[in-house]
């Protein structure tokens, strides 16, 4: 006989030490949609969720909604929508079984039952993991990039929308009209005041769908900003093993992350929430510096290892932080150009949470792939690195560690390695950015320029000498040296 599925029926199965949900999944009513359900989500916010039900249950169950393929869905529906997560520490990993998922939609094959679900007065929260081009925002004005092809096809789509914010707003169009009641719509992607950017992209929508709409979203929605932080791999072969081993259950939707976790949530809800409260959540007045600590600290220090390892030959974060100079380079980074810039927030221990960090970073249970990490970096380069940049610059402050990162970036996405070979670059921009390291070649100072006059991604610090002239320096370097020496070079000078 073959091994048994993970499923409502297969649960008496489990070994008294696989974690299961508190509560009896199919009394579980549906009260959030995520937007995004991919293994983050299912690592983090569902995660808290199941924990919150335990405590006090209530309509709390999940709807997520694929936007793009149809694996998610059709993973979780041949499982009753349950999950193995195996929580990694080191050698040591344990499984839970997580329940709050209640249902999974692919939109492009039901876009109907997407806005019912939106529209429904029984859903009180819509929560996002869409990554930073999911918001369809122009890079130079924050607000809603109408030309976007996305954009312009769900202004004139009222029942098939393709992007997030299309789905939204013709959501709440939907719930407007059969008097749905409040919702609150929670972003958790690594945006600066995701809530806010959040808030833009669906106004900007709603005034180009219907402006009388923008009036209501602006009475009946809360937009609050939220800080995520849980480290969690893209799944494998290897972690479907892993769930079998710890479960004895066949799992094709199985997600490991580590075992450390945080969310962090502007006190801002229009129509109620789960009791994340009571299972770690920080509920708080201002999300701003908790944010901004962890998209400085923890992501500019993972983009840069990406860059980095990845041009240095090594495939995974943990190896990478295997190289002394390389880990030395990230706590340099850390310490000397990235914390003068920030407000750190009251009780943090910031020298224990950096530490922290690089213990996260090189723990080896988790194969977090430099090449999964260094996807769609035109997109979240101003966010993890520029913005540092910008201001160390204007408190004339140097800036070579951060320098050595984006020049790290520009070679990367040049699309050959230092051995010559092919980098499979995944972003929005790849077809341009390769076209301009084509025609630039191997001249540092011509590239940085091409580069930097990429107003959508380094706007008014592409113009000024100094960016320029510091990361021609580091691009000089990588070219000449490569990775690994460049990196040494620079923690001798």
């Amino acid at each position: 006989m073959g091994l048994v599925r993970l499923d409502r029926r297969s649960l008496a199965r489990l070994p008294p030490e696989v974690g299961r949900p508190a509560y009896e999944p199919d009394a579980l009513a549906v009260g959030i949609v995520h937007l995004g359900i991919g293994a983050f989500h299912r690592a983090h916010q569902a995660a808290y969720t199941q924990d919150a039900l335990g405590v006090r249950f209530g309509p709390w169950g999940i709807c997520g909604v694929s936007l793009r393929t149809p694996d998610t869905r059709d993973r979780l529906a041949a499982q009753d929508c349950l999950y193995t997560l195996i929580e990694r520490s080191g050698e040591a990993a344990r499984a839970s079984i997580i329940a709050s998922v209640r249902e999974v939609l692919f939109a492009p094959a039901d876009p109907d039952a997407v806005l019912d679900r939106i529209a429904a007065p029984a859903t009180r929260l819509v929560t996002l993991t869409v990554t930073e081009k999911g918001y369809c925002l122009d890079r130079r004005t924050g607000q809603l990039d109408a030309d976007h092809p996305d954009i312009r096809h769900d202004a004139a789509a009222p029942v098939a929308p393709r992007s997030a914010i299309g789905y939204l707003v013709r959501g709440l169009a939907r719930r407007r009209a059969g008097q749905g009641g409040p919702l609150t719509l929670l972003s958790c992607d690594n945006l600066p005041a995701n809530g806010r950017a959040l808030e833009r992209a669906v106004l900007g929508m709603a005034e180009l769908v219907d402006p009388t709409l923008g009036r209501w979203i602006v009475d009946q929605v809360a937009f609050p900003c939220s800080m995520v932080d849980r480290i969690v791999p893209a799944s494998t072969a290897e972690t479907a093993r892993q769930a079998e081993r710890l479960t004895g259950l066949s799992d094709d939707a199985a997600v490991a992350c580590e075992g450390f976790r945080q969310w962090v949530i502007e006190d801002r809800f229009a129509a109620g929430r789960p009791a994340w409260d009571a299972v770690g959540v920080d509920l708080v007045g201002d999300v701003a510096p908790y944010e901004t600590m962890k998209i400085r600290l923890l992501n500019g220090s993972h983009s840069t290892i990406a860059y980095l390892g990845y041009l240095a030959g090594y495939q995974t974060v943990a190896e990478a932080m295997r190289d002394a100079d390389l880990r030395a380079l990230v706590w340099r980074l850390m310490t000397t150009e990235i914390v003068p810039t920030l407000a750190v927030p009251a009780g943090v221990d910031i020298d224990g949470y950096m530490r922290r960090l690089l213990e996260r970073f090189a723990d080896p249970g988790l194969a977090h792939r430099t090449w999964q990490i260094a996807m769609d970096g035109s997109q979240k380069l101003p966010q993890r690195l520029l913005g540092t940049i910008a201001d160390r610059l204007g408190a004339g402050r140097p800036i070579a560690c951060l320098s050595l990162g984006v020049a790290a970036w520009m070679r990367y996405v040049g699309g050959r390695d230092e051995a010559g070979q092919p980098i499979d670059v995944v972003d929005p921009l790849a077809d341009r950015l390769a076209a301009i390291a084509r025609d630039a070649g191997d001249d540092a100072a011509t590239l940085v320029d091409r580069y930097a006059g990429i107003g959508e991604i380094f706007g008014d610090l592409g113009r000024r000498p100094d960016f320029k002239l510091a990361v021609a320096a580091a691009l000089t370097s990588l070219h000449r040296r490569g990775a690994r020496v460049a990196v040494t070079d620079l923690l001798g000078a």
